[in-house]
């Protein structure tokens, strides 16, 4: 039975609010990011809160691993999201998403269970700039959401919506911010392009690529991948998603991943050798290509002596 908080007795209504458990749980494989996902990859692991539970975070960890098979290691809360008319239906309980980040290695899913490792980009093919700025911003999201601009209905107005979409998608000569991942994708909600906002009763507008999610998932799993790329430029969260041993490529390529554009591969190295975040293991990877490679551990070390370890990521501008 989940949570319900009701109007004090003598109110006119008698609304019902529940509140929902959703986890955004990261990994990295083979330099690409993944998440964990339930329901054919529509919906990230979640559930209500119920009295049984002892407090948020643990009946967080029991939905997870009641249908994930996978335990819960360290987890942050990100968000409480409380918007009415997010989920599809108005006949509903007002749901409020209480939800948490974590980050974990990829790993089998067990027999019996319904979750499914799923790639990020995925749903969010338009962040994925590693190659290039995708073809389909300049193809498809950019004239649509021009001619969204130009449907307000005064010049002022106008001019606002374009100047919101060329500052969170980089247009008019301004640099790409890979973390405004929410921003983008609250832009295309407005704009009723994509499936979400048409079923949350937008117009029926031609929707761009990119898988869409139950409720508020995908807004959700935004606000995550926000958040992991602004962290891993100031803390070393990376190594939670890296094996115990990795080359200084595996780190680099994971690092890439997760913020969905390139590093100088000079500077990156330099910058692991100069922050001391890393250490040789004195082994060899013999699964390499071309010149074998050390292999390094994580300097736990690093953590007691510094309270924040500034990475500052040399990302690609070009």
């Amino acid at each position: 039975m989940a949570t319900a908080l009701r109007k004090p007795r003598g109110s006119v209504t008698a609304n019902v609010i529940t509140a929902d458990l959703v986890a955004v749980l990261a990994a990295v494989t083979e330099g690409e990011p993944k998440i964990m996902t339930i329901a054919k990859a529509d919906a990230l692991p979640s559930g209500p809160f119920e009295f049984a539970h002892r407090s948020l975070q643990s009946g967080l960890r029991a939905w997870v691993e009641a249908q994930t098979g996978h335990p819960l290691g360290y987890v942050e809360q990100l968000y409480t999201f409380a918007d009415r008319g997010r989920t599809g239906d108005a006949k509903s309980p007002h749901t409020i998403s209480i939800s948490y980040l974590g980050l974990t290695r990829e790993d089998q899913v067990g027999a019996g269970f319904e979750a499914h490792w799923s790639g990020w980009y995925d749903y969010f093919p338009w962040e994925d700039h590693r190659a290039g700025a995708p073809a389909l911003i300049a193809k498809l999201l950019t004239p649509r959401l021009r001619a969204w601009a130009k449907s307000a209905p005064s010049a002022n107005l106008q001019r606002d919506r374009w100047q919101r979409v060329a500052i969170t998608f980089g247009l008019d000569d301004r640099e790409w911010n890979e973390e405004l991942v929410l921003q983008r994708y609250e832009l295309l909600y407005e704009a009723s392009l994509i499936p979400e906002a048409v079923r949350d009763g937008g117009s029926a507008a031609a929707v761009v690529p990119g898988r869409a999610m139950t409720g508020d998932h995908r807004r959700i799993l935004a606000t995550g991948i926000a958040r992991l790329r602004a962290k891993i430029k100031y803390r070393p969260v990376v190594f939670e998603l890296m094996p115990a041993e990795f080359t200084l490529l595996q780190l680099q390529r994971s690092v890439e991943a997760l913020a969905g554009r390139l590093v100088h591969k000079q500077n990156f190295r330099r910058l692991m050798e100069q922050q001391q975040l890393v250490e040789e293991t004195g082994a060899i990877a013999t699964e390499t290509v071309g010149r074998p490679a050390k292999l390094f551990r994580f300097r736990h070390a690093v953590l007691a002596e510094r309270a924040v370890a500034g990475t500052k990521l040399p990302l690609s501008r070009t």
